[in-house]
């Protein structure tokens, strides 16, 4: 039954199929190691990790119950244990005494709970929206002057050789990569919503009007407040997209303004000229963040595009001089908060670097792949190659031109110079006659070539599948969970801290640190005693984050024992 196997006749019951659930039963323990998560459970029930899983996920009859794997998926993202396998290598029965089991169970069982509660596609998706409506509701509330969503690709590289998977160009490696893409919707804060991966990326204006912009408008419902703003103001937005350059689209924004979405993004065509300085007033700009900073701003309105949409544009001047150029179709309300949306989008880059380092966002988390809906199109190869080559005449046809335009005459003249110029003017010309026939065939060759293909059209050494995406999306769920109870424990940190930005290594620190469990059956209380950290003024911000969470009168899941927390040791 494996180390830390204390409970024998329970897992017999519940091998026989006698046993729903093995019953939560937490006994006095110390020492154990990684103990401090249990600080974040009363963030993470509160986040919603076990507040909709019941109505959309169940696992057979047997020792480990739903609530239990939840909850120990959620307490290994914070402890930095990127993968299932990982858990070999953590003290099983100390991990148990954290639930209030006997053990956790081994990798072979963790990893089959997750193939069945991964059983069914689109499920995990449908969980996610029901959390991201909540959250998006909660954001609301605190937005008073409107949502607002920053939409971005991440580019996850595969190094597998199961598929091979279109190449993608990677900021952070500079180079162009076999990788999958995923369009993430995150808060002003950077906190996250959900995401939408792409088998073949078709880029970021394509995947808002295929899957991002839907979504938001089937999830994103308007409170009566808001819609009484809407009402008394036709200029009022349902909600705003705020997107890189990369989601310049005057198109777009034409769809976008029919559907009452705003969008801000930066001028991809700015006009060459700067603007006067006397233009730009000094303003006072809060950031998402709540710190005030001052700007210099100035605001024009503009046409963009061929459709001549005219949008409102801020420029933002630099100590240096230099002009940063925000267009926006919101035009509701001051500059300010336009510039100070859009500048603030490092937080969502923020959350990908986060993300990646400490949560395993790249990390492949099953083996295999499926096929890809046969009405995904992808760039044909044929007109690829047809387009290199067109390309390369082009260069030489340039090339050529450029010899043309650089050579010249020198003085004095004489009948040999200009002879030998005239020769050599011609022989070039020549060649330029000969590769323009050339040239002309293979851009209409081209032209007739379809641009795009369906997948199941393409050659066979060119036929790829897509990585498995249900178990990914589940798992990173709960790491968007997780993510976000961590968020909310660095927020009240912050309230006493003097380095704020140390909050989130201060709360990896508080879960690599022991604690003690003290149950008290009779008071229906179970106490969480950290030990001791590293500083005094570290401890006093703990002090304060025990008082925070034991406020919460949180219930350990599964049981009837309210959540102490406080800091000491024996």
């Amino acid at each position: 039954m494996g180390y830390g196997t204390t409970r024998s006749l329970e897992r017999v019951a519940a091998a026989m199929g006698a046993l729903e659930a093995a019953p939560i039963v937490f006994e006095a323990a110390q020492d154990i190691p990684q103990g401090g998560v249990l600080l974040a459970l009363p963030a993470l029930l509160a986040v919603g990790l076990l507040r909709h899983s019941a109505e959309r996920y169940e696992l057979p009859k047997g020792f480990y119950g739903l609530s239990s794997v939840l909850v120990l998926l959620a307490l290994m993202a914070l402890a930095r244990i990127d993968s299932l396998e990982q858990l070999r290598y953590a003290a099983a029965g100390e991990w148990g005494n954290l639930l209030g089991l006997d053990r956790v169970p081994e990798v072979r069982t963790l990893r089959e709970k997750v193939k069945l509660l991964c059983s069914e596609p689109g499920r995990a998706a449908r969980w996610n929206a029901v959390l991201a409506q909540e959250w998006i509701g909660q954001h609301a509330i605190e937005q008073s002057t409107g949502l607002a969503f920053y939409i971005d690709g991440h580019v996850r590289v595969y190094h597998g050789d199961l598929t091979k998977l279109p190449r993608h160009y990677v900021p952070r490696e500079r180079f162009y990569l076999r990788a999958t893409v995923d369009y993430w919707v995150n808060a002003l804060d950077g906190q996250p919503f959900c995401y939408f991966n792409q088998a073949v990326d078709h880029g970021l204006v394509q995947a808002m009007r295929g899957d991002v912009l839907p979504w938001l408008k089937a999830n994103v419902s308007v409170s009566v407040e808001h819609a009484a703003r809407m009402a008394a103001d036709p200029r009022v937005p349902r909600f705003t997209v705020i997107v890189d350059r990369e989601g310049y689209s005057p198109d777009l924004f034409v769809d976008l303004q029919k559907e009452r979405i705003a969008a801000l993004t930066y001028h991809r065509y700015p006009d060459g000229v700067d603007w006067r300085a006397e233009e730009f007033q000094e303003q006072a700009v809060k950031l998402v963040s709540g710190e005030t900073v001052q700007m210099q701003l100035a605001e024009r309105g503009t046409h963009v595009g061929k459709p001549g949409l005219w949008v409102r544009e801020v420029r933002k001047l630099a100590a240096d001089g230099h002009q940063v150029s925000i267009v926006s179709t919101n035009f509701a309300g001051e500059a300010a908060p336009l510039a100070a949306a859009l500048l603030a989008r490092w937080s969502q880059e923020n959350f990908f670097k986060y993300m990646r380092e400490h949560f395993g966002l790249d990390a492949l988390v099953q083996y295999g792949t499926e096929e890809i809906p046969a009405t995904v199109t992808v760039l044909n190869p044929a007109w690829r190659e047809l387009n290199r080559q067109v390309r390369q005449k082009q260069a030489e046809c340039k090339s050529l031109q450029k010899l043309q335009q650089n050579v010249g005459l020198t003085q004095p003249l004489s009948e040999a110079a200009v002879a030998h110029y005239e020769q050599h003017q011609g022989e070039l010309q020549a060649r330029i006659e000969q590769l323009q026939p050339a040239l002309d065939q293979l851009q209409q060759r081209r032209k007739e070539t379809p641009h795009q293909i369906p997948v199941k059209d393409l050659p066979e050494p060119d036929r790829f599948t897509q990585l498995r995406t249900e178990r990914k999306y589940f798992l990173d769920t709960i790491k968007m969970i997780a993510y976000r109870g961590e968020t909310s424990m660095a927020a009240t940190l912050r309230e006493e801290l003097t380095r704020t930005d140390d909050a989130r290594a201060l709360l990896r620190q508080i879960y690599r640190t022991e604690v003690d469990l003290i149950p008290d059956r009779e008071a229906k209380t179970l106490t969480v005693r950290l030990h001791h950290l590293t500083q005094a003024a570290h401890d006093a911000a703990v002090r304060y984050l025990c008082e925070e969470l034991t406020a919460t009168e949180t219930i350990f899941p599964g049981t009837d024992l309210r959540l102490v927390y406080k800091l000491g040791s024996t």
